[in-house]
Parts: structure tokens; sequence; C-alpha cells
């Protein structure tokens, strides 16, 4: 069927479309690492300027902010990872790059600051952004890498010196939503009454019929706990069952207060999580096998793939980190619109396959 059936079924055809694009995309036009520079700095100042604006609206009144730090928080870490790559690689054939680096660590405190006020989650995935990107960075370019002990001990003192101030800000200020100690309490009081709701009523493809909120029309798998964004389905009049509304905080139930191993499992099934799990290590473990034939052309003298090679390590660095916080951590740093994020960064990754398969 080409008109999806179900949430799963839509999520399904969106990928498809999604890979086989950018897929097309990469292999009609030439990606030289001018262009991959200038794009990343662009995309990178762009996010630090939507989080810091909307930060801002954070704490003015009669201004709504719009939590932009989930559907492009990875977008952030793909882009200053990739902006921090390519300034490596001018490096690497001898120009110099001291001012580029200069901007990307502004640029990376400034995202930093601006996306841990507005969610602590976010904190947690740049800094891993931050860790995974200079591991592979110091592998590909064989320098010794630059996280030390002591650096991480600063990382982690500046962390838990971070949700210190967020604390006496949302005290000062009366803002709830910047404690990170109601987050934890939230998580308390609901995540083992959500675990058990899951734990129960999971089954291979989906879960219990009438176990989810939906009650007596409850489907027993794709009931709108993991989904594409909603505007994009009212967009084709799909008629799915949507949580919308007030009935957001009944999707919180999975989406909020989960890791996405419960959230894909409860929805989906059992097998659902496997195939996704596969899914994540083939596109793991085909962005480090491509990488490594980008660095052996670079050896060898060739400068054809540069920008390709630092397109690929933002990428495949942004897809491990939303991997990882979405799956272990939050259901909702892979949920809804961070859900097109990931299939672009996923996308970005498996594109190069194709070009390395027949020219490398």
């Amino acid at each position: 069927m080409l008109i999806a059936q179900n949430h799963l079924q839509f999520i399904l055809e969106v990928a498809i479309m999604i890979h086989v694009g950018v897929l097309l995309f990469f292999n009609v036009i030439t990606i030289p690492l001018s262009m991959v520079l200038f794009l990343s700095l662009l995309l990178t100042a762009l996010l630090a300027l939507v989080f810091g604006v909307d930060t801002i609206c954070l704490f003015l009144p009669f201004l709504s902010h719009h939590e932009f730090t989930h559907p492009f928080g990875p977008l952030a870490v793909f882009g200053w990872v990739t902006l921090a790559a390519s300034a490596s690689l001018l490096s690497e054939v001898d120009i110099k790059s001291s001012s580029i680096k200069a901007i990307s660590y502004i640029l990376f405190f400034v995202i930093a600051i601006a996306g841990g006020l507005m969610h602590r989650s976010f904190l947690l995935l740049w800094f891993l952004g931050w860790i995974i990107g200079t591991i592979i960075m110091s592998k590909s370019f064989k320098r010794t890498s630059q996280i030390t002990p002591k650096r991480v001990i600063a990382v982690l003192i500046a962390a838990i010196g971070s949700f210190g101030v967020l604390e006496i800000l949302s005290r000062i200020f009366n803002k709830a939503v910047l404690s990170p100690l109601l987050r934890i309490s939230r998580i308390e009081d609901n995540a083992m009454p959500s675990l058990s709701m899951v734990v129960h009523n999971t089954t291979f493809w989906g879960h219990v019929q009438g176990s989810c909120y939906w009650g007596a029309n409850c489907l027993g798998g794709s009931d709108g706990y993991v989904s594409l964004p909603m505007n994009l389905i009212n967009f084709f009049t799909l008629p799915f069952p949507l949580f919308f509304g007030v009935l957001v905080t009944k999707k919180d139930v999975i989406d909020y207060m989960l890791p996405g191993i419960f959230g894909i499992a409860f929805d989906f099934g059992y097998g659902s999580l496997m195939l996704f799990m596969g899914w994540c290590l083939l596109v793991m473990f085909t962005g480090f096998y491509i990488l490594r034939k980008y660095r052996t052309t670079r050896k060898n003298g060739s400068r054809r793939y540069l920008g390709r090679e630092a397109l690929l390590i933002g990428a495949l660095t942004a897809f491990i980190c939303q991997t990882l916080i979405g799956l272990f951590l939050f259901n909702r740093t892979i949920n809804g619109a961070a859900m097109i994020t990931y299939m672009l960064l996923s996308a970005l990754v498996m594109a190069h396959i194709v070009n390395v398969k027949t020219r490398v």
C-alpha cells in the first residue's frame, strides 16, 4: 500500500523517501571542503541564534518559547562537529584555520549555554557530541586526543555547576521549567508506573489491545506514542490516533518519562525494536567503514573526498549521540520532529556508501 495505514508504515515510508532523496542528491553534486565549511558554519551560527532567541523568550513575559533544542539539538551537534572537522582537514592540507577554530569555540559555548538553559537533557547531548566527535577526529587525523582526565573532570565540574546555577535561577525568577530537581522528581514519581505499564503489556509486534490510553479504541500497536510530527500527519490528512492539546500529557507517560527502547517496544513491539537497533548498528558500522576509506584516500595524497569526510564525521557523531540519548535516556530525543532529524542524519551517513563503492 502506498498510502500508510498506521504510524509505523508512515514512518517507514518517510524514512525511505529521505534516504533515497539524500542518496540521489549526494551523487549529482560535487561536495568540496569549502562548501561544507561554509554551510556548517552557517548552520551552527543559525542554530546558535535560534536557541539564543528561544532562551531569551523563556525569561520575557508575554512571549512564548518553542523548545527548538528537541528537534534541532542533534543538528547543532552535526553542524558544530562538521565545522570542527572541516577546520582540522584544512590544517591537514597545510591551510591555516586558527580563525575558524576560534569561531567554533565561541559557537560551542553559546549553544551550550542557550541550549542548556532551555533543556538540561540538551547538555548531555551536546557534551556527548563533543566527546564522540573529538574521539573520531583524533582517530581520523592520527593525533593525540584532546580528551584528557583533567578536561573530563573539568567538564563534570562545569556540568554539576551548571545544574546548580539553573536551580538557583529557577528560584530567583520563579521559573520551575529551569529546575533540574523538578525534572528528577517528576521522573521519580512517574517513571515506575510508566515502566510497569510497558513491561507488562508489550508484545512482539505491539502491545496488549486496550492497554494504552485509547482504551477500547486501542489498536494494539502504532497508537501514536512514537510518531512523526503531528503537523506532517495532519498535512496528509491521515486518520491516525494523535495526542494533541491536553492529551500530550498522556503521551508523556512514555515520551517524557522513559527511554526510547521502551517507547518503541510498547508502540511497535519487541520485534520492531530489535530491527531498529540492528539498523542503528548498521549505520554506525557503515559510517566507520567509509570513514576509514576516506582516510586512506587522503593519506594517499588525494583531496577529492575532504568535504565528504568532514560531512561524514559530523553526521556520524550526531547520529551516535541521538541514538544513545534517545534509546537509553529520553524517548523524546528521537520522537516527533526530532525523528525527522534522526532520519536525515541516518541518510547523511548511508548516502556515502554508493559513492565509496563506485569511486574510491
